[in-house]
């Protein structure tokens, strides 16, 4: 399972999360269980209060969705869905994403 594949979402908020997007590094792909991403549908979300650096629109299947750093959760590789695509294409976007959401901000 590679970094950047998408998935289908199997879980019971699939209408609003379509996808999930495993961000866990390659070199972590003999553990059980993966980090991802969800991939909010835009039509469940209001995008006008989306900041574009950390949400990101990407489209998947020509859905249109969004990236949800905020909502970050390891789930066992068992209940991933069906391999959709990969999204290494945008990883310049997705990994900008990830370090505004773990950026230091200035503490003095």
């Amino acid at each position: 399972m590679p970094q950047f594949d998408v998935h289908e979402n199997l879980g019971r908020h699939r209408r609003r999360i379509p996808y999930v997007l495993v961000i866990q590094s390659d070199q972590f792909s003999d553990y059980r269980r993966r980090v991802v991403v969800p991939l909010v549908a835009t039509d469940a979300v209001d995008t006008k209060n989306l900041a574009s650096f950390l949400n990101p629109q990407l489209t998947v299947r020509g859905q249109r969705v969004v990236l949800h750093p905020l909502e970050i959760v390891s789930i066992p590789c068992s209940e991933l869905g069906r391999l959709v695509t990969n999204l290494d294409r945008h990883s310049d976007t997705i990994l900008n994403a990830l370090d505004e959401l773990t950026r230091r901000t200035n503490l003095t």
